[in-house]
């Protein structure tokens, strides 16, 4: 029998990037991409290769351009640290898996690289294989953390709680990374909103970008962990935006995070530095009227627009950017 799972891309509705910070955020599964996993019984381990996993190249602009849209190494990295934290968990939990080895591939539509948590996906796509595979059942409060310590610990990736928890609870969640919660529990508070409460969103992602996800957190980190004082305020009320976001939706006024998801944008923008080409999606879908904040940490955008003729401009001109506009497929 074959075991297929699968996982959808997300997008941070808002409250980010303060999901890093102890702070709140709310977001969103995006399922019109995906990552899937499939996996059977065979006599060993074995993880088949995929296409950007090989070393034959048509030409030096055509490893060029790989490695600068998948990395070095491809996908194996990520199954082989998904497969290493899912021993390494049932052996801390005294659960013993039976000596079954099996074949796994992965496939992925989500465009990479430019904020959408495509390597997440392939992770979390992996652990429900394995818990089917196994039949074993891992809480799903504790399997955001560690997909997220698949990625930080193996293989020293940036990554933040915020997209383990919408890839496995999926939908639109409210998620509080309190402090105290995560060092008493290892978890957060996490809500699960009805996507019905959304307002009219797009979501719009660059396909001529080649930036790696998690390199623009360091320096904000290092001076948040040392106190200072704006980059502490200024989380602090992204964080607050996120409480103000779901009292909105929960009251029935979801026009209200049009200037809600401004205003995240623009704290943002306060103390991190931004690219022109991100600046240009924003500054073109605020022209038109639409709301834009990032999705995650660059090259994807998203917001509120009013009506179809708003979605149809943001399709047009932000075309003229080398942005694909979307509507998200939540629920």
């Amino acid at each position: 029998m074959i075991i297929e799972t699968r996982a959808y891309a997300r997008a941070g509705l808002i409250g980010n990037p303060s999901d890093g910070f102890f702070g709140k955020t709310i977001a969103i599964s995006v399922r019109n991409f995906g990552a899937s996993i499939s996996l059977y019984e065979s006599p060993e381990l074995v993880i088949e290769a995929q296409s950007q996993d090989g070393n034959t190249f048509k030409s030096i602009f055509h490893l060029r351009d790989s490695v600068m849209m998948l990395g070095y190494n491809g996908g194996i990295p990520l199954i082989k640290a998904g497969i290493k934290k899912f021993s390494d968990y049932c052996e801390a939990n005294g659960i013993r898996l039976p000596n079954r080895n099996f074949t796994v591939r992965y496939r992925s539509s989500i465009p990479r690289q430019v904020g959408m948590s495509g390597s997440s996906a392939i992770l979390v796509a992996l652990m429900r294989a394995l818990m089917r595979f196994y039949d074993i059942e891992i809480p799903l409060e504790q399997l955001p953390r560690l997909v997220m310590v698949a990625e930080t610990e193996e293989l020293g990736i940036a990554a933040g709680l915020q997209d383990r928890v919408i890839q496995n609870y999926e939908g639109c969640v409210y998620m509080d990374f309190d402090r105290g919660l995560l060092e008493t529990q290892g978890y957060g508070n996490y809500e699960r909103l009805d996507p019905r409460l959304l307002p009219k969103l797009y979501v719009a992602y660059n396909t001529n970008l080649s930036k790696v996800s998690g390199k623009v957190h360091s320096d904000v980190k290092a001076r948040f962990d040392r106190g200072e004082k704006k980059i502490v305020e200024t989380m602090a009320e992204i964080a607050s935006l996120a409480e103000q976001a779901r009292e909105a939706l929960l009251e029935g006024r979801p026009d209200d995070l049009h200037e809600l998801m401004n205003r995240n944008f623009d704290l943002r923008r306060s103390i991190y530095d931004i690219t022109q080409s991100n600046l240009d999606l924003i500054e073109t879908a605020r022209s038109i009227g639409a709301s834009a904040k990032f999705a995650g940490s660059g090259g994807t955008i998203i917001g509120t627009y009013r009506d179809d003729e708003m979605l149809n401009r943001l399709f047009v001109e932000l075309k003229k950017h080398h942005a694909r506009v979307i509507r998200p497929y939540i629920l």
